[in-house]
């Protein structure tokens, strides 16, 4: 993969904004299992009271807290608090809020800061606690009528306990309540707060304040947190998934368009290395697999680190005995990954062979369709079509069975997982070291931990099939071509103009034993027919192939115009070139669209005239839209004859220097044949004319014919001298025509 990052660079931004939008997603959803644990601990267990400073006490209830702190902890109170009574100026405006400010003085906490609330807490929580449990213990006695215990002494039921209090030593009386409220203060400040709680909502209603209206407006400002917090990580998702759709479309865009562009450049040896059914995979398929893995990867990658190191760094704050089960989860679901991993790797790195295979057997059963039929052999390619199928599927539904099981594991994990936690937590809670909302929210990291795990094992498990696709991609591109542009390209003689002239040329297929041209040696000049005749497999095609560059020679010289086509750019040289392949090939469009082809800007009457000389205009005619007639890809429902005139139509509205004709009136009928010959000669009569071909009636009338065998030439020159001292030429002459027809 990393050989194809180069491509990213346009898109870092978008996956920079994406990691942004990720951190703050993360930290949204780690932030909403804290939420909920306040609504619990806080909001239903405490009735919304979030800590033991009530922010009004009687001034009776002041007098009994006092007794039970140092003197350093009244002064901080007394700092804090202000007494409000009948003469206060503000007492009208207390009274409606504090009922109670009738009949009794009050003190109102000054103002509520998170520095002085986080050094009351301790100090009111453990006075509160003392007061609230010696009312309760009196409570109880006078209800049951029994004497109560005070510091091993006992009392009777209404005996004022507090004004004992104050006649003890500070000393004692303070470590009287420090004993007393030991249990909390082991367990933390929040215990602390979470068990005064009762009292400061006790001490509420005493006031006369609404201790619903408060659970309530604390319960809907955390649920309007959440419903803001779940808000904006929508929004993040969202906006991911915009940026890594984006990211990876146009990498797949960038990436796509350079295979293409390469693969333009590719000789026919790079084209016969690859095979045209696998550079189809590779641009489309295996490009689109590395355009999901973009996606995912910007997804989860960046995202389940955030999640998994996050959540395991709150459960812990949440209850640091229960990481165990974490450390527990992931090591299960670890072993998971990597039973996975062994059993479907392979599987992935065969599937894109497999599916090449797949399009190489479907891309010949179309294009030979016609043969197919013609040989009855439709049951055969059923069997190929159906045996390079099942193979693809075979391997996808192993790997997806593979990867189906996982979720159904997962699930077990997780709810196992679940029950342990709740198990665990129980017996915490029943022990006071743990609340009920931090329960629920150890719960609900420990699944975020868990999904990150699976996210990052679906990670592992697409990388291997992602980097399978992008080696196979990254090949095309870093392959080197054989056909290399000159770095300083020459210019040709114009003097020269149309010469096309071979110096000692041999050539050999890469990995080939032997050559199949060899030196081969013949000039053809403008305003003459230079003529290729052989039998099948003498060369003859690979020899005119050699003229616009398609290969380059293994030994010799091809010179264009005096120049080596070496040395000019390939744009230049196939300028001058009017190539019509052995196959005549037509795009989908419109016969005007196809003979446009040679000449864009070409005029209508240019169109018209080149249709004339290729003998196409009476068939074009007979369509009924003319040459806006539609062409389907490939020329399929034309005949092989028009498709040939068609091609040497669209060669003549170039207007070259030089024509290929590859074996290209093949198609034609006799009669058809001699007519478009005649009307060619007028129409090239300045320019430089080769013609590969089979049929001597084609050739007998061009000025040099170059008689080929096994790659060598055995006779060069015309009609008559070639049939006096070539006996090769002579042989395939009278297999075609009897000696009148020769004369």
């Amino acid at each position: 993969m990393y050989r194809l990052a180069k491509y990213l660079k346009p898109f870092m931004g978008l996956i920079l904004g994406a990691i942004v939008l990720l951190f703050v997603q993360a930290m949204c959803d780690l932030a909403l299992p804290d939420y909920m644990s306040n609504i619990v601990n806080v909001g239903l267990q405490q009735g919304g009271i979030e800590d033991a400073v009530p922010e009004a006490l009687t001034e009776g209830r002041m007098k009994k807290i006092l007794l039970f702190m140092t003197e350093d902890e009244k002064e901080l109170v007394s700092q804090n608090y202000t007494r409000i009574d009948k003469s206060s100026s503000d007492y009208k405006v207390y009274l409606e809020k504090y009922p109670i400010l009738s009949k009794e003085s009050i003190y109102v906490l000054k103002k509520r800061d998170e520095n002085k609330i986080e050094k009351l807490n301790p100090v009111m929580g453990r006075a509160l606690l003392m007061t609230n449990g010696i009312e309760q213990s009196q409570g109880e006695a006078i209800k049951a009528g029994k004497d109560i215990e005070f510091q091993g002494v006992k009392f009777s039921p209404d005996t004022d306990l507090f004004a004992l209090a104050a006649q003890m030593p500070d000393e004692q009386r303070i470590a009287m309540s420090q004993e007393a409220v030991k249990e909390f203060t082991a367990l933390g400040e929040d215990m602390i707060v979470q068990a005064a709680a009762s009292a400061v909502k006790a001490e509420y209603k005493q006031l006369g304040m609404n201790t619903d209206k408060i659970q309530n407006r604390y319960i809907l400002k955390i649920g309007l947190y959440m419903l803001l917090i779940s808000l904006v990580s929508a929004v993040s998702i969202v906006l991911v998934g915009l940026f890594s759709s984006r990211t990876a479309a146009g990498f797949a865009r960038d990436i796509r368009g350079e295979v293409f562009k390469k693969v333009q450049r590719f000789s026919n040896t790079e084209i016969d290395k690859f095979s045209t059914a696998s550079l189809i995979t590779r641009t489309t398929n295996d490009i689109t697999q590395i355009q999901m893995f973009i996606v995912i990867m910007i997804r989860m990658v960046f995202y389940a680190p955030i999640i998994g190191i996050g959540g395991v760094i709150r459960a812990i704050g949440k209850s640091y005995s229960m990481s165990w089960i974490i450390a527990l989860a992931v090591a299960i679901l670890l072993i998971l990954i990597i039973v996975v991993i062994k059993v479907a790797l392979p599987k992935f790195k065969v599937i894109q062979k497999l599916i090449d295979k797949l399009n190489l057997v479907t891309r010949e059963n179309l294009s030979g369709m016609m043969v197919i039929r013609a040989f009855n052999t439709e049951k055969f390619e059923e069997k190929r079509f159906d045996k390079a199928n099942s193979d693809v599927a075979k391997n996808s539904l192993f790997v997806n069975r593979v990867m189906v099981v996982m979720m159904p594991v997962m699930m077990l994990i997780m709810n196992g997982i679940t029950l342990l936690i709740v198990w665990v937590g129980a017996h915490e809670i029943e022990q006071s070291s743990m609340q009920v909302g931090d329960m629920m929210a150890f719960m609900q990291y420990a699944i975020q931990i868990l999904f990150a795990f699976l996210m990052m094992s679906m990670m592992f498990i697409m990388i291997p099939r992602a980097s399978v696709a992008a080696q196979r991609v990254s090949e095309v591109l870093e392959t080197e071509e054989v056909i290399k542009e000159p770095q300083s390209a020459k210019n040709f003689d114009e003097s020269k103009k149309g010469m096309v002239e071979f110096k000692n040329v041999s050539f050999r297929y890469p990995e080939a034993e032997e050559d199949v041209i060899k030196n081969v040696s013949f000039t053809a000049y403008p305003g003459q027919t230079t003529a290729i005749i052989g039998s099948t497999g003498s060369g003859k095609t690979t020899l005119v192939n050699l003229v616009p560059r398609f290969y380059d020679v293994t030994e010799g010289q091809v010179l264009v115009e005096g120049v080596d086509v070496r040395e000019v750019s390939s744009h230049n040289l196939r300028d001058k070139i009017g190539y019509v392949p052995q196959k005549g090939f037509l795009f989908s469009g419109t016969i005007d669209s196809n003979l446009r082809y040679g000449d864009e800007k070409a005029s209508e009457k240019d169109l018209s005239l080149a249709a004339d000389i290729a003998q196409a205009t009476e068939f074009i005619k007979e369509k009924e839209d003319g040459f806006q007639s539609e062409i389907s890809q490939g020329g399929s429902n034309v005949s092989g004859g028009q498709k040939q005139r068609l091609s040497i139509a669209r060669a003549l509205v170039k207007k070259p220097d030089i024509f290929i004709f590859d074996d290209s009136f093949s198609a034609l009928d006799f009669k058809t044949d001699a007519a478009l010959r005649k009307a060619l000669k007028e129409k090239t009569a300045s320019s430089t004319v080769i013609i590969v071909a089979q049929r001597i009636s084609t050739i007998k009338n061009a000025e040099q014919i170059i008689v080929l065998d096994e790659g060598k030439i055995v006779g060069i020159g015309s009609h008559k001298e070639l049939m006096k001292n070539c006996e090769t030429y002579k042989e395939i002459a009278l297999s075609q025509l009897s000696k009148e027809e020769l004369a």
